[in-house]
């Protein structure tokens, strides 16, 4: 890939956003990583980026589920419905195997459903076939201000 690829975090726990930035590390991502603690930050974030062109739209968000105020599901909801953000791939990672939660994450059109693996080195695993999969296989579109065309 020519460019860095722009990843946004979105997790309330501090531990969970640590352990997922250690993964990225491991699987030797040295993109452009940024964090929202929120369902609102996140929100906030992506438009605010989606408006500044000093400040680019991610190419891949990680979204977990449980979130304070605005859960996940809500945000997933906003970003589909967003024409400025529907094209940015999501991929939840949640702590929930619920199947209505996973059916629910996919009909609000979510990249993929990963469930948070229970030990350390499966979750650098899951990371590093995150990785390979929207790094190196998926084909990006490059977003900027003709996102909103």
């Amino acid at each position: 890939m020519s460019r860095p690829v722009r990843v946004l975090i979105v997790e309330d726990n501090e531990a969970d956003v640590n352990l997922t930035l250690a993964a990225l590390w491991d699987a030797r991502v040295s993109n452009e990583i940024s964090v929202a603690q929120s369902g609102e930050e996140a929100i906030a974030h992506l438009k605010h980026a989606g408006r500044s062109p000093a400040i680019r739209l991610p190419d891949l968000v990680l979204l977990d589920l449980n979130l304070p105020n605005k859960g996940g599901f809500e945000v997933l909801e906003e970003m589909k419905a967003d024409p400025h953000l529907k094209s940015i791939p999501v991929v939840v990672i949640s702590g929930s195997d619920q199947d209505r939660d996973i059916a629910q994450a996919y009909n609000l059109q979510a990249a993929a459903y990963l469930v948070k693996p229970l030990n350390v080195e499966d979750y650098f695993s899951s990371i590093r076939a995150i990785k390979e999969l929207w790094f190196n296989r998926a084909a990006i579109h490059a977003k900027g201000s003709e996102a909103s065309a």
